[in-house]
Parts: C-alpha cells; sequence; structure tokens
C-alpha cells in the first residue's frame, strides 16, 4: 500500500469530524471550569481551544479573558489566576496572593471550580444521548430471533462455535441486545456460553485468555449475525464491483466456484483475496453472469447487502422526551461502565497495552467515512463521558488530582504546600505527555506498517 492509495477524502470527513467533536466536548469541559470561576470572583487570564505553543492561531482579548485557538489539537484549556496548572506559570505563585485569584478562594469554592469540567462532560453525554433516543429511538434485532443463527470468525471457532448457532445463554444469562454478547465476554469475563445447535443444547467453556487474543487479533466482534445473501442492495461506483458493472438487486452465488449463500461467507471469501482477481458467478433476473474482479489492499469488492430490517423481525422503541430521559442516563452509566471495565482489563495485565491505546489518530478512525449524524453524537457522547471518567482520576496534572488534594485539605484541615503542589503538578504532566507520546508512537508506527 503506498500513499496514494489512501482515499484522502474519507480521511477529510473523518478528520473533520473528530475536530468538531472534540471541539464540542472541550469548549464545554473548559467553559465547567470557567463558570464557576467567574461566578465566584476568580480572574480567568485565558480560554483556549486547543493548546498553542509558541504561537496561537487566533487569539482576543475580552475584559480580563483571552480567548484564542491554539494549533496542537489535544485538548483546551483555562487558565485561571493563582491555579498552579498546566501553565506552571511560577511567578505568579510568588507574589502574595490576591483576593481574585482561585488560591485565595475557600476549599469548596476551589473543588466546585475544578470539578466543573468533570461535571460538564457527565451532563453533556447524558443529554446527547436522551436526545438520540427521543429523535431517533432504537431498533435492533434480539438475540433470539435471529433466524440463521450467528457467524463466526476463526478465534469463535476455535472455542467450539460454529456458523448458525443460536445463543441462548451468557453465564446463566439471556442477553437481549446481541452487541452486549462480546462485551460480557471481553469486558465481563463470561466463562460459559450455552448454544442450540440444531435443536441441541451445547455449552462452551470460554477460556481465560480468550479475552487477550481478542484484543490482540484486533476481532472483538467474534460472532455476528448470520444474513442470506439475497442480493445487492447497494454497489460502491469507484470500487470493484461498480468497475465490472454490478448492479443493485444482483445476486451473488459464488466466489472462485465456491458458493456464498451467507454475506459472511462472501465478505470472508474476497477478504482472502486481496491483491488478486477472482471469479464470481452472478445471477441477475433469469441470467447467469461470470465476471472477474481485481481486489485491492482493502479486501473490499464494494457491494453491500439488504439491511437486517427487511429479513429479520425488528425489535423497535420510540420515546417521549420523558421516556428518553431515564433512558439516556442508564445508557450513559452502561457506557460509563463499559469503559472501567475495559481499564481494569488493560491495568490487570490481561491484554497488551502495546494493542489497546490509541491517540488521536485511532480515535479519528473510529468516525464513519461518510458524514453520518447519528454515529457523529453517538461518538460525542461516548468521549464526553470517557473524557469525564478519564479527568476524574485521582492523577496530579488531571481534575481529579487537583480534586483529590482539596479534598485532603478539606478533611484534614492543612493545606498542601504550593512547593509540593507544582512538584505533583510537573510529575502528573510529565506521566501524561509521555503517556500521550507513546499513544501516538504507537499509532505513527502503526500507520507505515500498514502502508508499507
Amino acid at each position: 500500500m503506498t500513499l496514494l492509495a489512501i482515499n484522502w477524502t474519507e480521511a477529510a470527513i473523518k478528520a473533520g469530524q473528530f475536530v468538531l467533536s472534540f471541539s464540542i466536548i472541550v469548549v464545554l469541559h473548559e467553559l465547567g471550569h470557567f463558570l464557576p470561576a467567574r461566578w465566584f470572583k476568580c480572574r480567568v487570564e485565558k480560554f483556549y481551544l486547543f493548546f498553542n505553543p509558541w504561537f496561537s492561531l487566533f487569539k482576543k482579548k475580552i475584559g480580563e479573558t483571552e480567548y484564542g485557538l491554539g494549533w496542537v489539537p489535544f485538548g483546551g484549556y483555562v487558565k485561571i489566576a493563582g491555579m498552579i496548572d498546566e501553565s506552571m506559570d511560577k511567578e505568579q505563585m510568588k507574589q502574595p496572593a490576591q483576593p481574585w485569584e482561585f488560591r485565595s478562594k475557600p476549599a469548596w469554592q476551589r473543588l466546585i471550580i475544578m470539578l466543573g469540567g468533570v461535571t460538564v462532560n457527565l451532563l453533556l453525554g447524558f443529554l446527547i444521548y436522551a436526545c438520540m433516543l427521543w429523535h431517533w429511538g432504537e431498533s435492533y434485532v434480539p438475540t433470539n430471533k435471529f433466524t440463521y443463527g450467528i457467524a463466526t470468525d476463526s478465534l469463535a471457532q476455535s472455542i467450539g462455535l460454529r456458523d448458525g448457532d443460536m445463543i441462548k445463554s451468557v453465564d446463566g444469562e439471556y442477553i437481549d441486545r446481541f452487541n452486549k454478547i462480546p462485551l460480557k465476554v471481553v469486558l465481563g469475563g463470561a466463562k460459559t456460553m450455552v448454544v442450540d445447535r440444531a435443536g441441541k443444547d451445547v455449552t462452551i467453556a470460554i477460556p481465560d485468555d480468550f479475552a487477550a487474543k481478542l484484543i490482540h487479533f484486533k476481532t472483538v466482534n467474534f460472532i455476528d449475525m448470520r444474513m442470506p445473501f439475497i442480493a445487492i442492495d447497494s454497489v460502491v461506483d469507484t470500487a470493484a464491483a461498480g468497475k465490472i458493472g454490478l448492479r443493485k438487486g444482483d445476486r451473488i452465488l459464488a466466489v472462485n466456484n465456491k458458493p456464498v449463500p451467507f454475506y459472511h461467507e462472501f465478505r470472508k471469501a474476497v477478504q482472502n483475496s486481496k491483491l488478486k482477481t477472482i471469479q464470481l458467478e452472478v445471477g441477475r433476473g433469469a441470467d447467469t453472469l461470470h465476471l472477474s474482479a481485481n481486489i485491492g489492499e482493502n479486501g473490499q469488492l464494494g457491494v453491500y447487502p439488504a439491511s437486517a430490517k427487511d429479513q429479520f423481525e425488528i425489535k423497535e422503541i420510540n420515546y417521549s422526551f420523558l421516556q428518553a430521559i431515564p433512558a439516556g442516563f442508564k445508557k450513559s452509566i452502561e457506557t460509563l461502565e463499559g469503559y472501567w471495565l475495559q481499564l481494569k482489563l488493560i491495568f490487570s495485565g490481561k491484554v497488551n497495552t502495546n494493542e489497546s491505546l490509541g491517540s488521536v489518530i485511532s480515535i479519528g478512525k473510529m468516525f464513519a467515512p461518510e458524514w453520518d449524524w447519528m454515529q457523529f453524537w453517538s461518538l460525542t457522547a461516548f468521549f464526553s463521558l470517557v473524557l469525564a471518567l478519564m479527568n476524574i482520576l485521582p492523577i496530579p496534572g488531571l481534575d481529579g488530582g487537583h480534586a483529590l488534594f482539596t479534598i485532603i485539605e478539606m478533611v484534614s484541615g492543612r493545606k498542601p504546600s504550593e512547593k509540593f503542589l507544582e512538584r505533583a503538578q510537573m510529575a502528573g504532566m510529565v506521566l501524561l505527555l509521555g503517556l500521550m507520546a507513546y499513544a501516538l508512537g504507537l499509532d505513527i508506527f502503526r500507520v507505515f506498517k500498514d502502508l508499507f
């Protein structure tokens, strides 16, 4: 693969969604610090989206505050006078404390200011989920309505699962939403799965190292819905399918003389033919066509099947505005629980940290190649909640670290010295910047590995 093979249009669309999403999250997070600081009459010297070492893309001073746009898209900040933060303004801290400085305020006011960003991110994630449920509702195929059972990959087959199995329970529990089954296996440490295979119950034992293998091979969704490949629903004109003249309504009967009655079988056959020419048997009306297609590095032909809604029994849930509020809250809690379990999995040593960490590059790849508002808002809500959870960790340099020292002060009645706070802030910043640089380095390595 070369740089010329990258779809720069898709990359630009993903980058645009990433920048907009994180701009919303970061600006509102910093606003969560800014507003209570102003309410408690603290002087806010700077309010920045993105970091601005050496220079700013834009800046304008309004009143006492300089508002600006930095050029390093890793976050943002507010500089509150008299607060030991990432600016490490030691000169200001050497001066006598002023009434309008952060350090002069009571501990309870400082705690509210420090937790304001986390609070706003929690509220933002909840509000987005609630609004999404109110606007779009939910629809899914219940696990017990998978008419053709599941489709399995090689790792799923290695523990005894087979194509066509009907999942009845995981650790003795029926899970109605199929997409939660992989999460329960990977994050919940599930031990057994019971499936219906040709009318008989079969118990599948899940090995302790299975989650680590799934993460290593990046196949967390090791099982999927088994869908018959009845007909092509859409064709990508610029892909191999468009170039050989495939049309909506065509039926792909075989790939390299091997029948592919199910979509996952077709997809696997094409993916195994990267940079090769495949032979297709295609049904078009009463005719049968024999076509050749050159498969590129991405291992895709460029055709998509009909939606599951056209083939399966769909469960649809519509919410009124009042119903969407508790539903959005529940979804937020589930999101936070899921991410917390991921962190526990990483820190437990059960997975390789090198394979789990990612920077802005990995995050950007999660967005859709075409502008999709539903996915955009879903990811924005997710990242807002994740930012809240990460920021509340009791690490110096994060909001949680500042809050921890303040709570200790409130309980003990003794305020940590400014020298101690400076050193703790420096240690935290070194740790966080080192982790960010490490994650970015891993992503850059992965990019070059994929290119060459």
